[in-house]
């Protein structure tokens, strides 16, 4: 009896925990409802739904990167999980007089059976493998690498450990410094630690604090000289760090710089480092390390920096986690700028019995969307558009109805060069043809009030007397040459792809869209020199003019007059499997095309720009030519 009443109980419990609660569907979409706690999707005049079934992923964030507990021997991990096997490679992280600390393994590993594992700090880290001088200080920090049954590399952390037995887990920072927001008289600082604590940065004999005890911080210093290296202290609990930022130019200052563009680099082929959970973390480091070692000032990165499209967000945050702790050891000094693509998407996945699929951005917006996970997950600044809300097609005037644009559409300027980052992948419904029916935004859309923005941000930049050169960058080429031709801006030549809200479509087609994009860009613009773009594993130049087939061939609309030569840069081809070259109305504009991993350099001297590209595997050159 006792049992049965036990099986019920937890029956119950697995009920509550597992039901989906009814909060409000957005006015956006259409065709969904709760029923029974489940969120269903059931399209006009269609006999079938679809119900949303939570997936439960085998690895994220809360599980795999909780921090490890001390034992009287070293440390020990309770993965909670009955079913994972596999095993911790493991290695002392040494500070002194190295930049880029990176643990150094042992030889020895730590078995994962049925979720627990163990690594002997006393035993086996000892004598002549105490390089930390964990038997003389009483500390160490240990660096580990999460690996399943199968070798496929999950997570790799580290932890601050105290003792010399019994030892415990203490205070660490699990993600970053990072360098964010660089001005010439401020920078801020964010990063992350596994508990709550006090924290505070030492820099320009100054000290900078957050009393507050939490473990996500974000410290502005300000009051700082321009162009001027600052070393940084940061200190938490026992510890500090002390790494070093450079401050910005003046606004207006032509004395010449170098900055680095690339994208996409979601997991690869080919094993080991190349896909650990979500990131091509072998070519990331490759890249991140060459924009250093090249003394680039900052590196934007526009987009895929994760497999993504997942139902769930602490999934999706080990991932961002995971590209987060490759670029760590260098955005300590240099900031890394990024922009979202689309498979940083965030959705309700349905599938009906017939294999069909409908995909759209999660809500409440406010809480779950794909938009506010990338605000949580990054530094970026403030100065974009709201949201597509009290827009045109807004079916709810006055109340919040959209996604928010915070932090992923923005702007910032670096001496006498603006760079302006745009969202083709808000509002995300990754289905294209099922929109229609569902509501979302397709692949590739700039949606009217961030075309508005952009319209008046670059119409302030050609005022100002400061800025000589206007980068755009956006995920999506305006025209794909290798991967994309069925979408991006293009479709094919399909222009009756567009948006749907509430059930109605916008007025403007993608192609109609993507002119008024260029528009802005070329013809009202004498100083936008290039579009930033990924989404296509390749590296291509493509010099856009005049004389450059644009349209499909049965096009009856209006065409858009080029005034000026105009470059688009895709450089998609930051680790993600490669995409080879399509035969496009546009192929004869492509002046280069590469499918060899690359980043690219802008080497900024007053009035002129060359652009150099190098393989960052290798660091063979692939193209250099003056853009301007």
């Amino acid at each position: 009896m006792k049992n049965i009443i036990l099986i019920i109980l937890l029956s119950i419990s697995w009920i509550l925990l597992n039901a989906q609660p009814e909060t409000e569907i957005p006015s956006v979409y259409t065709n969904f409802y709760f029923e029974d706690g489940d969120l269903i999707f059931k399209p006009d005049g269609s006999p079938d739904k679809m119900t949303w079934i939570p997936t439960e992923p085998k690895y994220y964030f809360d599980k795999i990167a909780k921090s490890p507990e001390g034992t009287n021997d070293g440390i020990r991990f309770n993965f909670e999980d009955d079913g994972f096997n596999g095993k911790i490679y493991y290695g002392f992280i040494i500070s002194e007089n190295v930049k880029y600390p990176q643990p150094v393994y042992f030889h020895s590993t730590a078995k994962i059976e049925n979720g627990i594992a163990e690594i002997d700090i006393k035993n086996r880290l000892s004598g002549k493998y105490d390089v930390a001088k964990w038997e003389e200080k009483g500390y160490s920090r240990l660096g580990y690498r999460i690996a399943n049954s199968k070798g496929r590399i999950i997570y790799d952390g580290k932890i601050n450990i105290k003792g010399k037995g019994p030892f415990k887990a203490d205070i660490t920072i699990i993600s970053g410094p990072f360098i964010n927001q660089v001005t010439e008289s401020s920078v801020t600082i964010s990063f992350e630690t596994n508990f709550e604590t006090e924290a505070n940065i030492i820099a320009d004999g100054r000290t900078f604090t957050d009393k507050n005890k939490q473990n996500i911080f974000e410290i502005k210093i300000d009051g700082l000289k321009s162009l001027t290296e600052y070393p940084y202290t940061v200190k938490y609990g026992d510890y500090s760090d002390t790494y070093s930022f450079r401050t910005a130019p003046l606004a207006g200052d032509r004395e010449p710089f170098t900055f680095a563009f690339a994208s996409d680099c979601r997991a690869g082929q080919g094993g080991g480092e190349r896909s650990i959970f979500g990131v091509n973390a072998y070519i990331e480091k490759r890249l991140v390390e060459k924009t250093a070692s090249n003394n680039a000032v900052f590196l934007q990165f526009t987009g895929d920096l994760i497999n993504g499209y997942s139902d769930n967000w602490n999934e999706q945050k080990l991932q961002y986690y995971n590209w987060k702790n490759v670029i760590g050891p260098y955005a300590h000094y240099i900031p890394v700028n990024v922009g979202m693509g689309n498979h940083e998407a965030l959705n309700f996945y349905f599938e009906d019995s017939a294999g069909d699929v409908v995909m759209i951005d999660k809500f409440p917006f406010e809480t779950e969307s794909a938009e506010v996970l990338f605000a949580k997950m990054f530094v970026n600044p403030l100065n974009g558009p709201e949201s597509e809300d009290n827009s045109k097609y807004d079916p709810n005037p006055g109340n919040p109805d959209f996604p928010t644009y915070k932090e992923n559409v923005f702007f910032y300027t670096y001496g006498n060069v603006a760079m302006v980052v745009l969202n083709s992948n808000y509002l995300y419904a990754p289905t294209d043809d099922m929109v229609p029916k569902s509501g979302g935004n397709v692949h590739g859309y700039i949606m009217d009030n961030q075309l508005q923005w952009f319209g008046e941000v670059i119409a302030n930049f050609e005022e100002d007397n400061n800025i000589d050169h206007v980068f755009v960058t956006i995920h999506t080429p305006a025209f794909p040459n290798g991967g994309h031709s069925k979408d991006d801006m293009w479709y094919g030549g399909n222009n009756a792809i567009r948006p749907y809200i509430a059930g109605s479509p916008v007025d403007k087609g993608i192609i109609e869209r993507r002119d008024e994009f260029l528009d802005i860009m070329i013809n009202k613009s004498s100083k936008t020199v290039a579009l930033l773009c990924g989404d296509e594993h390749n590296y291509n130049r493509m010099q856009l003019d005049s004389e450059t087939e644009i349209y499909p061939k049965d096009w009856k609309g209006e065409k858009l007059k080029i005034s000026r030569p105009f470059w688009q840069i895709t450089n998609g081809s930051a680790g993600a499997p490669y995409y080879g070259q399509e035969k496009l109305p546009w192929s004869s504009s492509v002046k280069f095309f590469s499918t060899q991993y690359a980043l690219v350099f802008f080497n900024i001297n007053g009035e002129k720009i060359e652009l150099e590209v190098i393989n960052p595997d290798t660091g063979e050159k692939v193209d250099k030519v003056k853009i301007r």
